[in-house]
């Protein structure tokens, strides 16, 4: 069975058929889910998804471009969250995006709700799940400042050098139908390094799908197409990839 470990059920491109698809899962060698939060709303619903459906898991967070002025009641909220559902394993979809802001002072204000949420996640002793989108080194300042915690760099886009660093952390490498791509050259190289128990598979559905599905909206029914791709690049057997890649997702979010 694989570990989708990180998909937005909560989109509204999943308004008319989430039910079935979720139910689908199962019988489609899709074993566990994990649903990560960008703000009070989409934690909300996936808490209710985790509530619904026995293999799916929750996250709580904000996610950088969703930060606005009323950011600390909002994160009042996330803790209540995190505190009060057993289902929710991890902080998340937190950290940094500077792809359409450029602007320092929100740039700033990103860092600060960043490190808050560190903060919540080593108090609560839950690991992170970090969006790191062309903001590396800040990303990984903050990260270093929080030897405590753990997590996964989701969407893994950084270079070999960062990756070893995020692994002497102790964090996780996870990969979306990015690796799937032609132009994936610098993904590969992680993966080729990188020891097959720190990577992880995601769809970050409904974005990302990959090939041959690119264009598509994404969901978990893809997310096979990682782990063999994983396997090519490993020289694996897919099925070992799969086994592997679902235990590592178990283990960093505490699933028996």
């Amino acid at each position: 069975m694989l570990f989708d470990t990180h998909a937005h059920y909560d989109d509204k491109r999943f308004d008319e058929d989430r039910d079935a698809l979720l139910s689908s899962m199962p019988a489609n060698n899709v074993g566990l889910i994990l649903n990560p939060g960008c703000d009070v709303d989409s934690s909300r619903k996936a808490v209710s998804y985790a509530r619904k459906y026995p293999f799916v898991y929750a996250a709580v967070g904000i996610h950088p471009e969703n930060i606005d002025e009323n950011w600390e009641n909002d994160l009042g909220r996330i803790r209540e969250l995190a505190q009060t559902e057993p289902k929710v394993r991890a902080i998340g979809e937190i950290g940094l995006d500077y792809y359409w802001e450029k602007d320092e002072r929100a740039r700033a204000r990103q860092q600060v709700v960043f490190a808050r949420q560190m903060e919540l996640a080593r108090e609560l002793g839950k690991p992170v799940i970090v969006h790191d989108r062309d903001a590396h080194g800040d990303c990984m300042e903050i990260t270093r400042r929080y030897p405590g915690v753990t997590g996964v760099y989701h969407c893994y886009a950084g270079s070999v050098e960062l990756a070893r660093e995020l692994l002497k952390l102790g964090y996780y490498l996870s990969f979306t139908g990015v690796i799937t791509f032609k132009n994936a050259r610098r993904a590969i190289e992680v993966i080729r390094e990188a020891p097959i128990d720190r990577l992880m598979v995601e769809t970050d559905a409904p974005y990302m799908a990959p090939e041959p599905y690119r264009g598509r909206r994404n969901s978990s029914l893809y997310v096979h197409r990682m782990a063999e791709t994983i396997a090519e690049v490993k020289g694996m057997d897919a099925a070992e990839v799969e086994r592997i890649t679902t235990e590592n997702g178990k283990r960093l979010f505490g699933i028996s």
